[in-house]
């Protein structure tokens, strides 16, 4: 599948519960094992720490509810959905803050589908994780030169 018919086929993902379902498709896809975890309620989720001990619910009586997907296999992949609709992607220890919750699988599709790649800029010595997603959009990210694992070296173009 390309990515002109990811994005017709490209989803809202409105919960949590959505958004890990929508990994653990894009893993069988791409033949990898994911390992989910999922934190509910104010008290346990990762942004609301000012919640109060044993309150678990928001001041509106919603639940919060965050997951956090580990995915088997080379690159080193994780994700952190937030109850707030957004993303922490980590790619061989390269950190992607703030990714909207919709546009996580089709980062994941560009990661695991080879699409992923490191520029490197001679002068000023500089290197970028570069993600591209459908509709010419793009994540990038600075990279440190320690940071350089043997994935990312092998993606340097």
């Amino acid at each position: 599948m390309d990515h002109s018919e990811r994005r017709e086929h490209q989803r809202h993902l409105p919960t949590t519960e959505a958004a890990v379902t929508a990994l653990r498709a894009v893993a069988a896809e791409h033949g990898r094992e994911v390992e989910v975890t999922h934190d509910i309620g104010a008290d346990l989720t990762s942004r609301r720490s000012a919640a109060g001990f044993g309150v678990t619910t928001d001041p509106d009586g919603s639940l919060p509810h965050e997951a956090y997907a580990e995915f088997g296999g080379v690159p080193r992949v994780s994700v952190r959905l937030y109850p707030d609709d957004d993303a922490l992607i980590t790619v061989e220890g390269v950190e992607f803050h703030d990714v909207p919750r919709d546009d996580v699988p089709a980062f994941l599709h560009s990661v695991f589908g080879g699409l992923a790649h490191v520029r490197a800029r001679r002068f000023p010595p500089t290197s970028s994780l570069v993600v591209p997603l459908p509709g010419d959009r793009t994540y990038r990210e600075h990279l440190a030169a320690y940071l350089l694992t043997p994935w990312l070296s092998s993606r340097i173009q």
